[in-house]
């Protein structure tokens, strides 16, 4: 995998994905996919071919620009989405030496994310959709994380367990076939990367709190402090991380009323240490539960290294097939909503003119999804 990086002058960060693997299907039925992702902070567009063939994969990223914050803005997100939307689909285009009429179907985030966020990328989609007269896709958010894992792992297929962490979503998901998702456990309060975020403001390190913690837990002592890992009775799949991080924070200001020096890296790795541990015992559990031999994990808190390495060690330990993407298609990207949209694309499962950005988007079934959607 070829990966390009620019940073523009308003400090913007542009990167560019592009797959050199050909593609594991059938090649007399190629389906290619301009998918578009704008949920949050990062405007992404790419081409896909065969849900599994990065063609190109262009990401316009903001963390310079919310870093001034502490974290997300999502007024400030929704303009920027505005102005680098055209940008990336031209771009994206270009890497792939396609036009339009090489595309087979636009496809796009419609939820869940920041609802302002999400609409710039639906309207783009749409209207590309109608003057191109190409079918529409419109894709979960969370369902293209876990359809990451399909890009560089050809031979993923499901059934297979699944973890999504990352700032705003925190699941163990049993992926019982292409589109089709029952959801064992989720987070009660803060999603992982969200306490991430919280505890590495708090001991100063700033956002975003995931690779910054990472880094600082590489200096630090795992068994410094002992944080809380909380269990929830009657939903052992269950994840709750706001005790953890109340517990974090208390230990800090009680060092700061006594005058005590923190120590940030053996905090950071104390904390890391805490959620890595809870995520991979959950995980590891529902796959001998439920009877599965493959775990993938994905989302922004996937690309942590200490829970890379543990989840490797663990499912070797307990003979199960471990799958994760390259830290660059864990965080945001639209090559991931391509490949979701592949596979719904073959289901001959489009979307209307009509369709609207969702912000709070369950994920299941797809067919319940939208029957849900037409109740409101």
């Amino acid at each position: 995998m070829e990966i390009n990086k620019n940073v523009e002058d308003d400090g913007v960060i542009f990167m560019s994905i592009k797959g050199n693997e050909e593609s594991a299907e059938t090649k007399d039925k190629d389906v290619t996919i301009l998918a578009i992702e704008s949920s949050c902070d990062e405007t992404a567009a790419a081409v896909v071919r065969n849900g599994r063939e990065v063609l190109s994969n262009i990401i316009s990223s903001q963390i310079a620009l919310h870093t001034v914050y502490g974290g997300v803005v999502p007024e400030i997100a929704s303009r920027k989405h505005v102005e680098k939307i055209n940008g990336c689909v031209r771009a994206a285009l270009s890497e792939a030496k396609l036009t339009l009429k090489d595309i087979d179907a636009v496809a796009v985030t419609y939820g869940p994310g920041l609802v302002g966020a999400l609409l710039v990328g639906v309207s783009e989609a749409k209207a590309i959709a109608y003057a191109t007269k190409k079918p529409l896709i419109g894709v979960h958010h969370i369902e293209g994380h876990i359809s990451a894992n399909y890009i560089e792992n050809k031979d993923l297929k499901p059934p297979f367990a699944c973890l999504v962490v990352s700032g705003g979503h925190s699941h163990l998901v049993i992926v019982r076939d292409y589109g089709k998702y029952e959801i064992i456990g989720q987070t009660r309060d803060d999603a992982a990367g969200e306490a991430f975020d919280k505890v590495a403001r708090a001991i100063g390190l700033g956002y975003p709190g995931g690779p910054k913690i990472d880094k600082a837990a590489k200096e630090g002592n795992p068994d410094a402090f002992t944080f809380p890992q909380a269990k929830i009775a009657g939903a052992e799949y269950d994840f709750s991380f706001s005790g953890l991080k109340s517990s974090v924070l208390n230990y800090i200001n009680q060092a700061k009323m006594q005058g005590q020096e923190l120590n940030q890296n053996d905090v950071a790795a104390s904390f890391q240490k805490a959620v890595v541990q809870v995520l991979c015992d959950h995980a590891i559990r529902a796959c001998k539960e439920y009877g599965m031999d493959s775990l993938a994990i994905a989302g922004g808190v996937a690309s942590n290294t200490a829970l890379r390495e543990l989840m490797e060690k663990e499912c070797a330990a307990n003979n199960i097939r471990f799958y994760r993407p390259s830290p660059v298609l864990c965080t945001d990207n639209a090559a991931m909503i391509g490949a979701a949209a592949y596979y719904e694309y073959l289901k001959g499962n489009v979307c209307g003119l009509d369709l609207n950005a969702v912000p709070n988007l369950p994920l299941g079934d797809r067919e319940r999804r939208y029957h849900a959607n037409e109740k409101r």
